[in-house]
């Protein structure tokens, strides 16, 4: 006897594998020290030699954590010798260091010698370059690595969101109708994507969002989803991207901020199987409003 799946088998099946696959790891999300290799090693502004060992890793975690967009560190009073000053109400990052007690230890090492140098560890607090002002870092300028890719910034002009270069956090702003994007030589080559297509997989993100502006798509995930209806308009719009990005031939950049909304996403896709479709559902209407733009 032949038998068929009811839709609601469906959505459960799909929805399963979905949870197993992230559940599983998937997606992957980089973490500094994978990104290190990526990246320059953190400097002090007034040696110019790089930090090494842990300090190397506290420093990348710190400048991922902040979004600084340079690996040059100094103390409080380096900077001062540059006449900067630390803004006010920024906070230091700690790195470790060892001080020499100039003095023997009468204990035998592994060589057999009794006596051998003493080290104590020793914390000192540095600041970014970005958490201070009047410093001008004329010898290392950022370089722009992303190339324009002319198809998708066609795809954009025709939108005519309103889109602009500013600080190092890129986000949508439903009340101003605004999108913010850091600038292009802030973005950088990665283990899974370019910096060309890390820019432009994080600007077709943020014009998903733009998309359910009232005057658009009005997209509404509160009566749907309640009080996770913010992780879940993320959601649909990483979906978003992933369509866009399929369509115009760039890989999607993983995006680390997610991992913050993993929970919640789990969360309702194991209490709603239809949940996985409404978002999918809601990323295709805004992929085909953003083509239905074009001329």
């Amino acid at each position: 006897m032949t038998t068929y799946k009811t839709n609601q088998d469906v959505y459960q099946q799909i929805t399963n594998r979905i949870i197993a696959a992230i559940e599983a790891g998937a997606p992957e999300f980089e973490m500094p020290w994978h990104r290190g290799a990526h990246q320059s090693r953190p400097v002090n502004v007034l040696t110019k030699k790089p930090y090494h060992g842990v300090n190397t890793l506290a420093l990348w975690v710190a400048q991922a954590a902040n979004d600084y967009t340079t690996g040059t560190w100094g103390t409080y009073r380096q900077w001062q010798t540059y006449g900067a000053q630390v803004k006010k109400g920024e906070h230091a990052s700690i790195i470790v260091f060892f001080k020499d007690l100039a003095k023997s230890v009468e204990e035998p090492d592994e060589t057999g010698s009794t006596s051998r140098r003493s080290f104590i560890a020793t914390s000192s607090s540095v600041f970014n370059a970005d958490q201070v002002e009047g410093y001008s870092d004329s010898d290392s300028p950022q370089i722009d690595k992303t190339q324009i890719l002319e198809r998708v910034e066609a795809l954009i002009r025709a939108t005519e969101a309103k889109l602009i270069e500013s600080g190092t956090i890129a986000c949508y702003n439903p009340v101003s109708d605004t999108i913010y994007m850091p600038s292009r030589a802030l973005f950088k080559d990665s283990s899974t994507s370019s910096a060309t297509e890390g820019y432009y997989s994080t600007l077709l993100h943020e014009l998903t969002h733009w998309t359910g502006h009232k005057t658009r798509l009005n997209r509404d995930l509160l009566n749907r989803f309640g009080n996770v209806a913010y992780a879940m308009e993320e959601l649909v719009a990483e979906l978003g991207a992933a369509f866009l990005c399929s369509d115009l031939g760039i890989s999607l950049e993983p995006r680390s901020n997610h991992a913050a909304y993993l929970g919640s996403w789990l969360e309702v896709m194991k209490r709603d199987k239809r949940a996985l479709f409404t978002a999918a559902s809601k990323a295709s209407q805004a992929t085909n409003y953003l083509f239905g733009l074009q001329p």
